[in-house]
């Protein structure tokens, strides 16, 4: 099943630490609209401009999967709202920056970036709805949050 023209439910729940821990990692009617949303207002905006094609190293977790690596079940990430992402060839800051200036979306967390590394960490970002979305841009170093992105 295709939830926008580049990106597969399929994709969405690939996890090798649910397959290697027999976890079923399937989502539900809600949950899959709500991958949709993220793949058609997120992901594929990002594919669209930048043209490079990417999958998502983390998208869908079910609570089981949540649990087994550590996450709160009340992720974004287990409603299907969330995905960690990076875009091959594209900093990872610029990339961020992009999605901030561009799209409508509802957290945006630049994990484990680098200023020495153009290619540290990956890009989180999750999208609810129209109206709903916080805007809230943040940065996650592995110890604490930060507002905004680097300048």
């Amino acid at each position: 099943m295709m939830l926008s023209q580049n990106f597969s439910l399929k994709e969405a729940v690939k996890s090798q630490t649910a397959v290697r821990c027999g976890i079923d990692n399937t989502p539900n009617a809600e949950q899959i609209d709500c991958l949709r949303r993220t793949a058609e207002q997120i992901l594929q905006p990002v594919r669209d401009h930048f043209g490079v094609p990417f999958s998502p190293s983390s998208w869908f977790r079910s609570e089981a999967l949540c649990l087994q690596i550590g996450s709160k079940t009340t992720s974004q990430h287990a409603k299907g709202q969330a995905a960690d992402f990076e875009v091959p060839g594209i900093a990872n800051a610029e990339l961020a920056a992009w999605i901030v200036a561009s799209l409508d979306f509802d957290q945006l967390i630049l994990e484990f970036w680098d200023a020495a590394d153009p290619a540290a960490g990956w890009v989180h970002c999750s999208y609810v709805g129209p109206g709903e979305n916080r805007k809230q841009v943040l940065r996650y170093d592995g110890n604490s949050y930060q507002q905004g992105l680097p300048s």
